[in-house]
């Protein structure tokens, strides 16, 4: 049976008793619930022996209610415990000496989904960041990477960093979040005082979670549009939809596990990627599909699509690389309609002068890929192989669950 950090951390007076005596705040998020479904800021205040000051909330906030990017959460008082609560995608990204000066001992726990772009990641980052220059502590409350340990996509080049790049990892890097602050820490050269509540009994590669205990633990979403572990499973390839004009299936009940438009020809799409590159549509089904998103992209409008499959007999972990699937689309997609609007010009996460494609990508390599009408999927294999073993070296000395 899996414990999950939080779980360890309410079980023991041990792993406490470093806390005694210290102002202690939480930086977490919908999903961050004990075994019961118990939220972790209710349980901590209900053990009587640790001094919460205050609470933090990342992107969509502490209760995760802002169902889009770029939807800000405002601080307020928790009505219950009578502390702040702050948020870290409002008016700041990063906290301020004023947040800082409310805690001695900053708690992180929040539920990844193993994606560079998913920006908890970068919070935690900024946190680490902020709890070095000003002598904080920071414990993370270890939860499973969902999709595992494999490693896929292009590495994000320097220059290219962003609140959905929080350094140069491939796109799905195979970490626990505590074992990714460890690396923050090694890679930043930070001299702060860190710590992971570890986990036990977690196994990434047994079936049939590979990462997630299906069947012990439940799934609640990290973020409104991460409804399930097949989405999290999808979503290193899915979520480069977010750059372009085809909806991702926001609006619909399966969102960032299909993709569509109006005007697309799925049929002929699917054949072209059969065609390009038949190994990259491996440990899947691809499935031809229709959907009318009532929000979003697309709105009201009937989308002609395909949806990944991943959750029956026929997944394989090993074999499924969502990310060579989605970008093996777009290329089919740019063969069949050379001249078809595909990347999607607007602000993204606040960076106005930087296609979203290439922010999500972490540099503009996939999209001239995708665009070079001479580029072949063996051209882009060879940048992402190169990229993914020298991640697996290097993530290598921060591993804590073997």
């Amino acid at each position: 049976m899996v414990r999950f950090g939080i779980d360890r951390l309410v079980e023991s007076p041990e792993l406490r008793r470093p806390l005694a005596g210290r102002r202690v705040a939480l930086l977490a998020h919908p999903a961050s619930v004990t075994a019961d479904l118990t939220h972790s800021l209710d349980a901590l205040a209900a053990l009587g022996d640790v001094r919460l000051t205050a609470a933090f909330g990342p992107q969509h906030g502490l209760r995760g209610d802002k169902q889009d990017n770029m939807v800000e959460s405002p601080d307020f008082n928790d009505p219950a415990l009578g502390i702040p609560v702050f948020s870290l995608y409002g008016e700041v990204r990063r906290p301020t000496d004023a947040m800082l000066d409310s805690f001695d001992v900053l708690l992180v726990d929040l539920q990844d989904l193993g994606c560079r772009i998913y920006t908890f990641i970068t919070t935690l980052r900024y946190v680490l960041e902020a709890a070095a220059r000003n002598a904080k502590s920071v414990w993370v409350l270890d939860r499973p990477n969902p999709i595992g340990r494999p490693v896929e996509g292009l590495a994000l080049r320097a220059g290219w960093e962003s609140f959905v790049g929080a350094g140069p990892m491939p796109m799905r890097h195979g970490l626990t979040l505590g074992e990714m602050g460890r690396w923050f820490v090694r890679h930043l050269g930070l001299d702060v005082d860190y710590r992971v509540i570890e986990m036990q009994g977690w196994q990434p590669a047994s079936a049939p979670g590979y990462g997630w205990p299906l069947g012990e633990r439940t799934w609640v979403n990290p973020s409104p549009n991460a409804p399930n572990l097949w989405m999290a499973r999808c979503y290193p390839g899915t979520v480069m939809l977010e750059g372009t004009t085809l909806s991702e299936g926001r609006g619909t009940t399966r969102p960032l596990e299909l993709f569509g438009a109006p005007d697309l020809d799925v049929t002929a799409l699917l054949a072209g990627m059969r065609r390009l590159a038949p190994h990259w549509l491996a440990g899947f089904r691809p499935r031809a599909c229709w959907f009318e998103p009532t929000f979003h992209k697309h709105a009201g409008r009937l989308c002609a699509g395909l949806q990944l499959h991943v959750e029956d007999g026929s997944y394989d972990h090993a074999a499924f690389r969502s990310w060579r699937a989605q970008a093996l689309a777009f290329k089919s997609l740019r063969r069949l309609r050379p001249d078809y609007d595909l990347w999607r010009d607007f602000a993204y996460e606040y960076e106005r002068d930087r296609l979203a494609i290439d922010l999500i990508n972490g540099s503009d390599l996939l999209r001239q890929w995708v665009d070079d009408p001479a580029a072949t999927p063996a051209d882009l294999d060879a940048l992402a192989l190169a990229d993914e073993r020298a991640w697996l070296d290097e993530r290598e000395s921060v591993l804590i669950y073997r």
